[in-house]
């Protein structure tokens, strides 16, 4: 079923607002610890439910602090969207680590490596063995 344009400005609006909410208001040190982007925002049918997507660059370690951060800010955040935004109920707010841009840095890496093999190679078949 494709979603509502009431759906899909209600999600860009809490993207950015949470964005913004990252960035200057939650106070915790531990989301400031590592570089966090709001990647996406999901907001089911019925405005209830949003599932906000975050990407964090850093250490595994930072991540998982990171995360811890973001749950406990988590009423935090669903109130101030409730006063920014003036719904008639606010979505109740889930905070999923987005590891799709980490994953495709990894695909690119190899990507290079492969493509770096391959010209090392065709480099090698060019070059005259010298004759004895």
């Amino acid at each position: 079923m494709p979603t509502s344009r009431r759906v899909s400005r209600v999600a860009a609006l809490i993207q950015e607002e949470v964005s913004q909410m990252v960035l200057h208001d939650i106070k915790d040190d531990r989301v400031g610890a590592g570089m966090v982007s709001i990647t996406d925002v999901d907001v089911s049918g019925d405005l209830q439910h949003a599932k906000i997507y975050v990407s964090i660059y850093g250490t595994d370690e930072v991540r998982v602090e990171t995360m811890a951060g973001l749950k406990s800010a988590t009423g935090y955040v669903r109130r101030e969207l409730g006063r920014r935004m003036r719904l008639r109920r606010t979505p109740e707010v889930v905070f999923i680590e987005d590891r799709g841009i980490e994953r495709g840095d990894r695909m690119l890496a190899l990507l290079n490596q492969l493509n770096q093999e391959r010209q090392g190679k065709e480099l090698e078949e060019d070059i005259p063995e010298a004759e004895s």
